[in-house]
C-alpha cells in the first residue's frame, strides 16, 4: 500500500536511501570533526560576547535578557593585543571552514528524521529530539553566522541575540548527542569491520565513490573555504586569497588611510560642517567638571604612539597600525582622575546605526597604547576612518573602537 512506512518509495522506508556511502563509521568520522570544531567555536563565541563587556553598560549589551546566560562574563584585558583579532578569526574561520562538514553528517544521517515509529524507547526519544534540535540549531547558527560575515542582514531582527541566544540552543542539543552518541561513533572507528545499522541502505545502488573517497572530497572542499577566508585575518598578500570574505563596507583608497572599513562617513551622516576645525570640540566630562578642546588643542597636547589592529566581528582584521594620538589615561587627569582612570562613556557624532555611543572599562582606559588618535601611519584620519579624533583600544572588538568622537564622560558605569 502506498501509506505503508516499509514502502520504498517513501522516505520512511530504509530502502528509500541506497546511497552505499552511508554507514556508522562514515557518520562518526564526521561527528568527531564536528564535536572538536563545535567545541571551539562556542568557546570562541562566548569570548566573543565577553570582549564586548556587556556587564558594564546597557549600550554594550545587545542581549539584555540573558540572564544566567552571562554566569561566566569577565573583564576583557587589554592583553595581548592581538588578543580579539586572533579569537575572531578562528571563530570565524573555523566555522565557514566547517560548513561542509556539517553538510556532509546531515546528509549522512538524514535517514533518522524520518525513522518510524518516532519513539522506540525513552533514549531513543531523547536522541530524536537532540537531533531535531541539533540540525535546527546547526542550519540556524551557520546561516545567520556566514550572512552576518557578508554583511547581508536577511533575517529578522538583531544579529546579536538571535546568534547568542541560538548558541545555546544548538550546543544544548549538541552536549546532549555528543554524551548519547561520542561512545557509540568511538566504538565504530575501532571496529576493523562496519556493522549494520539503520544508516546502511538493504539495497544499495552502486557505488561511484568510496567512503574514503567521500571523505576526502568533505576534506578537500573545507581546506578550499579555508584557503579563500583565512586570508582576512592574516593580512598581506594572503588578504586577496580572501575570495569569500568581507573586505569592509567601503572602499578605503590608497595611502596611509588604506585599511579596511565598516562604516563610512556618509553611512554614519557625518558631514564636514560638523567636523571642521572651527566648529567641532570635543566635551570630556569627569569629577573636577567639564572640558572642551578643539582638534588643534588636543594636538598640543602631550602625543602618544600605539601599533594596534582593528578586528570586527565578521572575522575581518587589519595588520597593526601605527596610531597617534592623546592617552585616554591622560583625558581621564584633565577632569580629576590623576592616579585612577576610571570608566568611560564615549558618544560619536554618528546619527544612525549600532554602536553610536559605547562604554569602556577602566583597565581599558588605564592602558598607556588606548588612545584618543588624531593620526594614523603618519597622517591625519581620513573621514572614514573618525577624523577628527577616534578611540582605539588594544583587544577591543573594532566597534568599541569608536569614529568620529564627540563626548566622553569619565566615571565608574
Amino acid at each position: 500500500m502506498r501509506d505503508d512506512p516499509r514502502d520504498p518509495r517513501l522516505p520512511t522506508s530504509p530502502a528509500f536511501w541506497r546511497s552505499p556511502l552511508r554507514g556508522p563509521r562514515f557518520t562518526s568520522v564526521l561527528g568527531l570533526v564536528l564535536l572538536a570544531g563545535i567545541t571551539v567555536l562556542f568557546v570562541t563565541g562566548l569570548l566573543s560576547y565577553a570582549a564586548y563587556n556587556p556587564n558594564l553598560s546597557p549600550v554594550n549589551d545587545k542581549t539584555p535578557d540573558k540572564g544566567i546566560l552571562g554566569f561566566y562574563l569577565f573583564a576583557w584585558p587589554t592583553d595581548p593585543h592581538w588578543l580579539y583579532r586572533l579569537n575572531q578569526g578562528v571563530h570565524v574561520t573555523l566555522g565557514i571552514t566547517l560548513i561542509p562538514v556539517l553538510l556532509a553528517k546531515l546528509w549522512s544521517v538524514v535517514p533518522r528524521l524520518f525513522t518510524l515509529p518516532p519513539a522506540r524507547s525513552l533514549a531513543h526519544a531523547l536522541e530524536r529530539v537532540s537531533l531535531l534540535l541539533l540540525v535546527g540549531g546547526g542550519l540556524f547558527q551557520f546561516v545567520t553566522g556566514v550572512l552576518n560575515v557578508q554583511l547581508d542582514y536577511v533575517f529578522p531582527g538583531s544579529f546579536y541575540p538571535l546568534h547568542f541566544y541560538g548558541a545555546w540552543v544548538f550546543f544544548a542539543a549538541f552536549v546532549a548527542h555528543a554524551l548519547l552518541k561520542t561512545p557509540t561513533a568511538l566504538r565504530n572507528l575501532r571496529r576493523l569491520r562496519e556493522e549494520k545499522d539503520d544508516l546502511v541502505s538493504p539495497r544499495p545502488a552502486e557505488p561511484t565513490v568510496s567512503r574514503r573517497g567521500a571523505l576526502w572530497f568533505v576534506g578537500g572542499g573545507s581546506l578550499l573555504l579555508f584557503v579563500t577566508t583565512v586570508g582576512q585575518n592574516l593580512g598581506g598578500p594572503l588578504r586577496r586569497t580572501a575570495l569569500l570574505a568581507p573586505h569592509g563596507g567601503g572602499d578605503p583608497g590608497s595611502g596611509p588611510n588604506g585599511f579596511q572599513i565598516n562604516k563610512t562617513a556618509a553611512y554614519a551622516g557625518i558631514g564636514t560642517a560638523e567636523t571642521a576645525e572651527d566648529t567641532w570640540r570635543l566635551v570630556v566630562t569627569g569629577r573636577t567638571g567639564t572640558v572642551r578642546l578643539s582638534r588643534a588643542q588636543l594636538a598640543e597636547l602631550p602625543l602618544y604612539s600605539s601599533a594596534l589592529p582593528i578586528a570586527c566581528v565578521e572575522g575581518w582584521s587589519t595588520p597593526d597600525q601605527w596610531w597617534r594620538g592623546v592617552r585616554l589615561r591622560d583625558l581621564a587627569a584633565l577632569v580629576g582622575y590623576e592616579d585612577d582612570p576610571p570608566d568611560v562613556f564615549v558618544e560619536s557624532l554618528q546619527r544612525r546605526g549600532a554602536f553610536r555611543k559605547a562604554a569602556l572599562r577602566a583597565n581599558q582606559v588605564a592602558d598607556p597604547r588606548s588612545l584618543l588618535a588624531l593620526y594614523v601611519n603618519g597622517e591625519e584620519l581620513s573621514p572614514d576612518h573618525g577624523h577628527p579624533a577616534r578611540i582605539i583600544v588594544p583587544a577591543a572588538p573594532g566597534v568599541l573602537n569608536t569614529k568620529w568622537v564627540a563626548r566622553m564622560t569619565f566615571g565608574d558605569l
